[in-house]
C-alpha cells in the first residue's frame, strides 16, 4: 500500500466495494491479490466501472485505463489516485 493518504483512503473505497461485488468480508480483499483470483468475473468489472465513475467522478472512457491498471486494488488505487490528481 502506498504511504500517500488518499491513495490510502481510495484503496479502501476499492476494498470495500470489491468485498460486495464478490461477496467477501473486506479483510478478505488483500490488496496485492489478482481481482480475477478473488471472483471478480465481467459483470464485477462492470459494477467497478460505474463504482469508480460514481465514487471518485472519473469519467472512464477519457482516463485511459488499461487492463493492467485492474489486476490488484493496489495498482488500481494508484491509477486512480494519479488521474484525480492531474
Amino acid at each position: 500500500m502506498g504511504t500517500n493518504p488518499a491513495e490510502i483512503e481510495i484503496q479502501k473505497r476499492l476494498t470495500e466495494q470489491i468485498a460486495l461485488v464478490v461477496s467477501v468480508k473486506p479483510g478478505a480483499v488483500k490488496p496485492d491479490a489478482a481481482l480475477h483470483e478473488l471472483g471478480m468475473d465481467s459483470m464485477g468489472f462492470v459494477e467497478m466501472l460505474v463504482f469508480i465513475e460514481k465514487q471518485f467522478g472519473l469519467k472512464l472512457i477519457e482516463t485511459g485505463l488499461k487492463r493492467e491498471d485492474f489486476q490488484t486494488v493496489q495498482s488500481l488505487a494508484k491509477r486512480i489516485h494519479d488521474e484525480l490528481r492531474s
